[in-house]
Order: structure tokens, then sequence, then C-alpha cells
């Protein structure tokens, strides 16, 4: 992580060019850029928020409009560990309208563009963390994935990022979206920036229900060659040409860094079957996660509305039907992991999209699994040769193998390098 010394000027900048933040106040800017900190981990880095997430002091919309003035009366359990560990914070990072979106176009507070591919999105929905780090003006940034929102647009805007196991990363001070699978995890410029970052947020959280202790020996670094799966289910995903390629080049270097790729059969997993009931299953339970929201009027776009109208009104066989969904992929991942150490895929189907269109539907088919199972995935960006737009390949590992799965996300990114 290279940021040291970014002035306002330089995020005013950056704002005006990609609309990154929800909101813009040069003097709350300047106060955050100042604040003390200590000595850390993380001393110097700067982080930005996603405006789900809470600073004490600063608004937290989560994208949205009733919520434009809510002002966060502490500190989430993440901002205060990265407080701890010397990071300066930017929160208030633009996002879907309360998470629920896969493009970072708010009605509210404006489209975040893509710096890597400009006149195109960002992903979603925490496309303005992803959008920052890649305009090079954070060090690092938080995001939440419920079906993807950290890893897919980590994948447009060219950056690595981080869903972490479920239960390892605390939510407390979160807007929730998708209890079952919400996650909060980082982004940045390389896969070698994320073990810092997700070190230094690991441990329980007493505020989050489903937080768990984390377990003994999970820092440590198997340095033994992993196995990976390549899923068979893959082929039956419409993938872009160029995506295609670049998982097969990260397939070669993975074989480089002395990983073995191996075919595999993952039971009970149909990537479009599982995205569409883990977006139910998202739209049942933010129905109730924002129900407050959606009795007060007319906050909402109609959009979102509909949406959180569908969950709410869901019949309990609807809702059982994709429940068993969710469960069957999340049981075959576990079944899989019995022969592999992890699987790779693309991770999404496309590179970004243009900034008028909307989300593809099969956009998180590839991300949706690894919130379904509780399991890290790690979004590798990849080069695509003659072309501004990168694409991105995908590890999912065992639940708790964030170490070795960082360890070679590291190693594949530097073959890709080598092999440009």
């Amino acid at each position: 992580m290279t940021v040291a010394a970014i002035t306002v000027d330089e995020l005013a900048r950056a704002q005006a060019a990609y609309a990154i933040f929800a909101r813009f106040d040069r003097t709350a800017m300047h106060r955050h850029l100042t604040a003390p900190a200590p000595r850390g981990r993380l001393s110097g880095k700067v982080i930005g928020l996603k405006d789900n997430i809470a600073l004490q002091g600063a608004i937290q919309a989560a994208g949205m409009a009733q919520r434009a003035q809510r002002v966060a009366a502490c500190d989430a359990h993440v901002t205060r560990l990265l407080r701890l560990a010397g990071a300066r914070l930017l929160p208030g990072l633009n996002m879907d309208e309360a998470a629920l979106g896969g493009v970072t176009d708010n009605p509210h507070f404006g489209r975040t563009d893509n710096p890597r591919a400009p006149g195109h999105s960002a992903g979603g929905s925490s496309g303005g963390a992803a959008a920052a780090v890649a305009a090079g003006v954070m060090d690092a940034a938080l995001g939440t994935d419920t079906l993807g929102s950290i890893r897919i647009p980590a994948s447009y805007c060219g950056v690595a990022g981080l869903k972490p196991t479920a239960g390892l990363v605390g939510r407390g001070g979160i807007v929730p979206l998708s209890p079952s699978l919400d996650a909060v995890g980082p982004m940045a410029a390389s896969c070698a920036d994320l073990w810092p970052l997700i070190a230094s947020l690991a441990g329980h959280d007493p505020d989050d229900p489903d937080s768990v202790p984390t377990p003994a020996g999970w820092a440590h670094r198997d340095e033994r060659p992993m196995r990976i799966g390549l899923p068979d289910a893959t082929d039956g995903v419409d993938v872009e040409p160029q995506v295609r390629a670049a998982l097969h080049s990260a397939i070669a270097a993975l074989r480089a860094t002395g990983a073995e790729v191996v075919p595999v059969h993952v039971p009970g997993w149909d990537p479009s079957a599982l995205r569409r009931a883990a977006f139910i299953l998202t739209e049942h339970e933010g129905a109730t996660a924002l129900a407050d929201d959606l009795a007060r009027g007319d906050g909402f776009s109609q959009g979102v509305r509909g949406l959180l109208n569908f969950g709410r009104d869901l019949p309990a066989r609807k809702l059982a039907a994709a429940v068993g969904e969710v469960r069957r992929a999340a049981m075959g991942l576990r079944v899989t992991f019995e022969q592999v150490d992890a699987i790779v895929t693309p991770t999404t189907p496309q590179r970004a999209i243009r900034a008028q269109d909307a989300a593809p539907a099969n956009q998180a088919d590839f991300t949706a699994l690894a919130n379904a199972a509780g399991v890290p995935a790690i979004a590798v960006p990849v080069q695509v040769p003659g072309d501004t737009r990168p694409a991105s390949v995908q590890l999912t590992g065992r639940a708790w193998s964030e170490a070795a799965l960082i360890a070679q996300a590291v190693s594949l990114e530097a073959a890709l390098i080598g092999r440009r």
C-alpha cells in the first residue's frame, strides 16, 4: 500500500471524476485525514468505508435517501479495529441503495464511474470502495458482500477483494441486508495488501450474533502446494471470451506456482439457480432488516421498494425452496473440499459493463457460492492484453483458510505479471 500524503484537493478531484463518495464535505474530509491515530500495523494508511459502515460523527446513509442525515453515534466494530491499527479512515463511499444492486448507480447519491475504464460501471454494491482503490486515492477500502458485492466491483475495477469466512469479521455497526449471507471485507490494489487488513479485522464481535472467535492457528500459512479444482459448472455459464481467456491464463499461472489444478464437479451447484435463490433470500431478509425504513414512507426508489415488498410478501413455499437451493450448493462445496483445497472460477462472467447498462443477470453466478457456504473467496485481477478493462479470477477456499488462500493469490498475481 502506497498512499501516504493524500490531500483533500486530490480527493475532491477524484470525487469530481468518479463520484466515489455518496457525499463530499471538504471540512469533514480534512478532519478525517488529520485525526490522530496510534502506531499500529496500518499506521498512515488511508482506508475508506462503504456508506453502510459506521464512523462516529459521520453520516451513515447506506445509500438510502431516508437516512441521508443519520449520524452514527459510535464506530462499527471494524472501524474501531482499523483505528486501533493506526489507519486514517474516510467514511461514506458510494454504494447501491440499501446494498441492493450491482452497478453503484444510486438514484439519490449518483453513479460511480470506473477509474480503470471511464464510462463503465464500477460494479456494486461496493462500487465506491473499489473505485477509490482503483483511482489510487486510498490504500484500501472496506465493503460489504451479500452475493458478491466486494468481489464484483473488485473485478470490474481491477483490484483485489476478499470476502472472508462467515463470522471471522464482526458486522456490528453495519446496516444489514441479509444476515445469513452478509460479510464485510477489504479491497486493495494487490492481493499482498489483503493480509494486514484481514489480520487487523479478525476477531470476536460481541455485537454480531454470528461472530466467531478466531480459531487457533488461523494465521498459519501452509507452505505446501495447493490442489485447486476447476468446476465443470463454469462451462454452463455465458462467459465473455476475454474472461474465459483470463481464466485459462490464471490456470497456467497457478500451475507455474506449483499448484495442481484438476477438474471437479460441485454436486448440487447450479450457478444460475443458486444466484436466483440467494437473491430471493436476500429480498426476504432485507425486508425484515429494513422493515422500519420500508414502513416509514417513500424514501426508497421504486425499484428497491419493489424488491423489498416482494421479499416481505414471499410465500413460505418459495422461501423454503430458495433456502433448500442455498443449502444444497453449500453442502456440495463442502463435499468438494474433501478433494481439493480451493476452486478457481472467473469472478464475474463479464468485464465492466457500460455505465448506462443494467447489471447482467448472471453477474453473481460465480460469487454467490461463497456466501451460501460461508467460506472465503478472493478476486484476483487479470490484465487483458490490449484493453483497459481488466478481467478477474476468483479463488474460493475452505472455511478459515484466509492465510493459505491469500498466499496462493499473491503467488498467482506475481505469476500473472510475469507472464505479460
